[in-house]
């Protein structure tokens, strides 16, 4: 029986299942169309993600160099796996990742992505035709000394480290703008309210300190989780074994994995562990939890102190950015208050998934790490972009209003608790 020819701008790929047909332009090849269509649901792939495909150029590179330094390897097909590995971390393959990210088995169709990848790029450096894997073979010489199992935990924790500096960066930003807003204020004083009532004065700048530390306070917290995913488990292979990598080779990959990407890398402590829990992640979703709630809690203060403005508080006047009505002219909305509002919202259902995904591990290998990456990474993706639309569109160009603060003070209780405090509580109460 023969099989159906393959499309003329095909190529055909053939793995234990059969006849493949790749286009034949792909670096991918036929795990990667499998892939493509087993797990076609949410549309997101691996290319929405470069980070992660960055890690991976960044721990095939490694595993390349450590290859060669334990004789497993031949150096000339290690130098053509090397150069295309980094040029996958550099980002000048994104576009062949057209695997979903969120899959069945734990990873290994990314893993198989990166290989195909990387095996047809070395090819070519080596004057070879794509797919054809006599020469650089995707599991035999890219994947040498590696699983799934290890590989793609280590280039998830690269990746989240990646993205969740940037993000911490851009809450820098954000802290920056309120502790600017705080210089500008002076001696400025507003009505300080509890339980939504009038209480004692405060400065503008007392307000916006506190907002500032708030900030860098959770941004350290989210730094410190972060720190915790440069323990990595390269070097595991399946299940923790470390079976059927060459004698030597862990101690070298993860030396050469922290050259390639960057960063203080060292081994899991225990690599059969490191496989089977993903603890670490539920402390960085929290962390990330933390600082989108203060962050919701300042932009919804502001929101409310800018309401009105004639019918409402009126003290804050926020930057005019979207007109705010289909139907009502003049009307303008704090909308960057209610977007970064509603990431806090999409960050809290981010954690119960990953805390879920956590919860499913069994045995040997959590196998539910794609759906973390997915949301864990677009949600850090998110808050660092919401911080700093927040510092550029809101807070670097809010305004408060003299009149409404001076106006409002008359409320103020600080002279009652003044007295009372020299004359007594009841003293004052029964005066008033």
């Amino acid at each position: 029986m023969t099989s159906t020819p393959p499309p003329k701008d095909h190529r055909t790929e053939h793995d234990a299942l059969g006849d493949v047909a790749v286009p034949a332009s792909a670096l991918y090849g036929a795990h990667t169309v499998r892939a493509m269509s087993n797990f076609h649901v949410s549309g997101v792939t691996v290319a929405d993600h470069p980070e992660l495909i960055a890690a991976l150029g960044h721990v095939k590179a490694a595993a390349a160099r450590a290859n060669v330094a334990c004789g497993a390897l031949e150096p000339r097909i290690a130098d053509a796996i090397l150069a295309a590995a980094r040029e996958v971390a550099r980002g000048e393959h994104d576009a062949q990742f057209p695997v979903p990210l969120v899959q069945g088995g734990g990873g290994t169709a990314i893993n198989m992505n990166a290989n195909e990848v990387i095996a047809n790029r070395s090819a070519g450096l080596l004057g070879r035709e794509r797919g054809r894997y006599d020469v650089v073979h995707p599991n035999d010489h890219v994947n040498r000394s590696q699983s799934t199992n290890d590989v793609f935990p280590t280039a998830m924790a690269i990746a989240t480290v990646t993205a969740g500096r940037e993000t911490v960066a851009q809450l820098a930003k954000l802290e920056r703008s309120f502790r600017a807003k705080s210089a500008e204020a002076g001696a400025i004083r507003r009505l300080g309210r509890t339980c939504l009532q009038d209480a004692v004065p405060l400065t503008v700048a007392q307000t916006h300190d506190a907002h500032a530390h708030a900030v860098a306070r959770t941004a350290a917290a989210l730094s410190t989780a972060l720190d915790g995913l440069l323990e990595v488990p390269l070097g595991a292979t399946a299940i923790g074994t470390g079976i059927g990598a060459a004698p030597g080779y862990r101690d070298a990959v993860l030396g050469f994995l922290a050259e390639e990407a960057g960063l203080p890398i060292r081994g899991s402590a225990d690599l059969f562990d490191a496989l089977a829990n993903l603890d670490a992640y539920v402390d960085v979703a929290a962390q990330l939890v933390r600082v989108a709630l203060v962050a919701g809690k300042i932009a919804a203060d502001l929101r409310f102190l800018s309401s009105g403005p004639v019918g409402g508080i009126g003290e804050v006047q926020l930057p005019s950015v979207q007109v705010g009505s289909s139907i009502m002219p003049g009307k303008i909305n704090p909308v960057i208050p209610e977007l970064v509002l509603q990431i806090s919202y999409e960050v809290r259902g981010t954690a119960t998934i990953v805390e879920s995904a956590v919860a499913a591990g069994e045995l040997e290998l959590n196998v539910m790490e794609p759906v973390i990456a997915r949301h864990l990474l677009a949600s850090l993706r998110d808050v660092g972009r919401t911080a700093a639309l927040f510092a550029e569109r809101c807070v670097d160009g809010l305004r408060w209003n003299p009149d409404t603060l001076d106006a409002h003070l008359d409320g103020s209780l600080g002279a009652a608790v003044e007295l009372a405090a020299e004359h007594g509580y009841s003293h004052v109460t029964n005066a008033g």
